[in-house]
């Protein structure tokens, strides 16, 4: 329960925060989104437990169970009063929002693993005939999804990318973090593919040395120790100074 008291504190600051700011920016936007979204879940979550400890009857121990359907109770009525604020919050983001336009090809900075995963709304008006969200939006929509550990998701929402924006910056990116998808569902083959397409087709890509470091993953996982080492040292001989070359050296003496 101190869990969920500290989400509702926290997501009141959002909303404090936002308010007092005069402007809705993009990052109240998509933190507002994101925030609903974790709300209505835990919100759904201590109505299921709720419902459950009501039909034992309050629990083996009377006490106890009074006690805790108490504190359940009171738990869903703060997550219901912060719903009812952040949907309000959205409420007046999404009419400023409507008014903005949103660049259709932006260069953003590479997502940190570490990073809040956000949920971007799509983009207010969009051309006829082009796709209704923006190549920043639906690289991080799919790019959310893996982090969230829904690859299948990721794997559509990544091939949908390169089907709607094939000629944008991010695409040796997409390949990659499709190769990522792949590799998290543990389909090596098709990971395997998308990494080689990244060293293959985009060769100054930043992402080369992670798809080299990953295909050496890859092989092992296929049982292909040979050639698992191939990769891994060309990961330490092309690209000594990066971090996935202290991770080849410490993956090749495990396969000694």
């Amino acid at each position: 329960m101190a869990h969920c008291l500290s989400i509702t504190a926290r997501l009141f600051g959002l909303v404090l925060i936002a308010t007092l700011a005069g402007c809705a920016t993009h990052t109240d936007f998509v933190e507002v989104r994101e925030d609903l979204r974790t709300v209505t879940k835990m919100q759904a979550q201590t109505q299921k437990r709720l419902q459950a400890l009501e039909s034992r009857g309050g629990g083996t121990d009377a006490g106890d169970g009074v006690k805790v359907s108490a504190g359940l109770k009171q738990q869903l009525d703060e997550l219901t009063a912060r719903l009812k604020a952040l949907e309000g919050k959205l409420g007046k983001l999404e009419e400023g929002q409507s008014g903005l336009s949103v660049k259709t090809d932006p260069l953003p900075a590479e997502p940190s693993r570490q990073a809040k995963p956000v949920t971007l709304p799509p983009r207010p008006e969009a051309l006829p005939g082009t796709p209704d969200i923006s190549p920043t939006s639906a690289y991080n929509l799919a790019y959310n999804d893996y982090l969230n550990g829904r690859y299948d998701l990721a794997v559509s929402g990544f091939q949908r990318f390169l089907q709607d924006f094939p000629s944008t910056s991010l695409v040796p990116n997409v390949h990659y973090w499709l190769g990522e998808s792949y590799y998290g569902s543990k389909d090596h083959v098709r990971a395997t593919h998308s990494f080689e397409k990244v060293i293959t087709e985009y060769p100054t890509s930043e992402k080369v040395a992670p798809a080299l470091y990953k295909l050496g993953l890859a092989a092992v996982e296929t049982g292909n120790t040979a050639k698992a080492r191939e990769y891994l040292k060309r990961v330490l001989q092309d690209y000594k100074d990066s971090n996935e070359a202290k991770l080849a050296k410490g993956k090749l003496a495990e396969l000694r």
